[in-house]
């Protein structure tokens, strides 16, 4: 890359400006940071607040680079060998140390130990890792992913896992044996006796899984406004693993709104978000997030303005949202990838990233940005404008007053706990009667914009779920919400 383009780059998890030589102790750090995560540059000469070109003197560069090779050989361990090169820009002298991603790590420094003294990239800065952060390098060292790992503490025969085999069984159509769950690495033999990895935990519904994995769980917010604050809706999805996704993806469709377009006689809905793009991103979220960093979940944040997806473990070094297009692949969770492939909730390998750089170019009125929170990647589609080419769904009451309808499905729960499973028309009809009386076919027709034959179905099938009663006959039938009896409240509890 050219200078004039890298002096325009923030600094960051792999570029970092200094005017002049650091300290013995923050160069190491820096070199450490970077050789345990995705490698990394520092360009010594360029100060960068505010960036500014201020050079080396020609005649200080040999020594520089022999200073900053002694000083990573003499403190740091395993061995770091830097790339140290000079850059001329415009009579100007830059000193270039590059480090390359260790196949080594943890590095540390030597004079505080591995304990102490092993760093990584957070944003651009270097920080000290803690115990899980150095014993997933280790495991990176030796090629084993969390997810593969024993867990002693429960025999597989004692693990319950009736509600992801029957999941499995019904997707796949194949019989969740023994021999299947060691072919997928979800079961390892040891002393005789058959033991589940960390990935078999995950997806079962055990007991031991809250235990072990608290925190393997969705948080999802409706914020009213642009930033967090007052709650709108909520939801804990602390479900089997390989449920969480489509739950996930279901609380999003209920907070955004969807508008119609017609192009000739045919009517065209379209979300105000690229929704397979925000699907992709919570699966993403799901196999790539790191499992075994304690007290974290994924967390999405629903605003006036933005969707954030945010998933505990930094961005695999490999994988840059910079090139989304580039058909990336680098899997954290080598065991559960496999799982949600044969489940169907990924697809082909690299292919996620293209997918969301693809339904986004549909969507010129929202960006996607992305950053590194601590030790977090977050994802956030962002709106730039608001909506005008697209007019949101309302709800229009006898008064005549509209009202958004994603504003209001909160109110559903007064007739069903089960909403998110309803269709939008089937939501429309029921918000409508939160505040008018009745509707008949010919309001029914006029609210959701679509053939006499297709409302008629709707309004049936919801009289056959029990949750409308029809009245009156011929041309004088109309629907209201069926008030339920105490008897109906008993059969909706067991």
């Amino acid at each position: 890359m050219k200078i004039e383009n890298i002096i325009n780059q923030p600094e960051g998890r792999r570029i970092e400006f200094k005017e002049k030589l650091p300290t013995k102790a923050d160069l190491c750090k820096t070199v450490i940071a970077s050789a345990n995560d995705a490698a990394g540059e520092i360009f010594i000469g360029i100060k960068n607040n505010p960036r500014k070109i201020v050079g080396i003197p020609e005649e200080n560069l040999i020594e520089m680079e022999e200073k900053v090779s002694n000083i990573i050989h003499d403190n740091c361990y395993p061995l770091i060998l830097p790339e140290i090169s000079f850059i001329n820009y415009k009579g100007k002298h830059i000193l270039k140390v590059e480090i390359y991603k260790g196949n080594n790590p943890p590095y540390y420094l030597k004079n505080k130990g591995k304990t102490t003294g092993t760093y990584i990239r957070v944003g651009s800065l270097s920080r000290p890792a803690n115990k899980d952060i150095i014993e997933e390098l280790e495991r990176q060292k030796e090629n084993i992913s969390f997810d593969s790992i024993a867990v002693f503490l429960k025999e597989f025969h004692q693990l319950d896992i009736s509600i992801f085999k029957e999941q499995f069984e019904e997707i796949t159509g194949e019989k969740l044996t023994n021999k299947v769950l060691k072919k997928l690495n979800l079961i390892v033999k040891n002393q005789n006796k058959e033991f589940p990895t960390n990935a078999l935990v995950l997806l079962s519904n055990d007991e031991i899984k809250n235990k072990l994995f608290l925190y393997a769980k969705i948080e999802c917010a409706r914020f009213k406004g642009t930033v967090p604050g007052n709650f709108i809706d909520q939801k804990t999805i602390a479900s089997p693993l390989s449920m969480q996704a489509e739950e996930a993806y279901k609380f999003v469709l209920r907070h955004i709104s969807q508008g119609s377009t017609y192009e000739g006689v045919y009517r065209k809905d379209r979300w105000e978000y690229p929704i397979i793009a925000i699907r992709e991103a919570i699966r993403n979220a799901m196999i790539h997030r790191d499992y075994s960093l304690r007290g974290k979940d994924i967390k999405i944040a629903i605003f006036d303005d933005k969707i954030e997806i945010t998933s505990p473990g930094k961005l695999m070094p490999s994988i840059d949202f910079d090139d989304m297009e580039s058909g990336q692949s680098d899997i954290r969770n080598k065991v559960l990838a496999t799982v949600f492939k044969k489940l169907g909730i990924i697809e082909q390998w690299g292919n996620g990233l293209r997918l969301i750089s693809d339904e986004l170019k549909k969507y010129p009125d929202v960006k996607l940005e992305w950053n590194e929170p601590g030790i977090a990647f977050r994802i956030i589609f962002v709106k730039t404008k608001q909506e005008k080419q697209l007019d949101k769904e309302k709800i229009s009451t006898d008064s005549g007053q509209l009202r958004p309808i994603t504003d209001d499905y909160e109110r559903l729960r007064t007739i069903t706990d089960d909403y998110e499973r309803l269709t939008s028309e089937e939501q429309k009809i029921l918000l409508y009667l939160l505040d008018n009386e009745k509707i008949n076919r010919k309001k029914a027709v006029e609210l959701l914009n679509l053939g006499k034959s297709k409302v008629f179905e709707i309004l049936k099938g919801l009289v056959k779920k029990d949750y409308l009663d029809q009245k009156g006959k011929g041309r004088s039938t109309y629907y209201v919400i069926k008030k339920k009896n105490k008897n109906d409240d008993k059969k909706d509890k067991k």
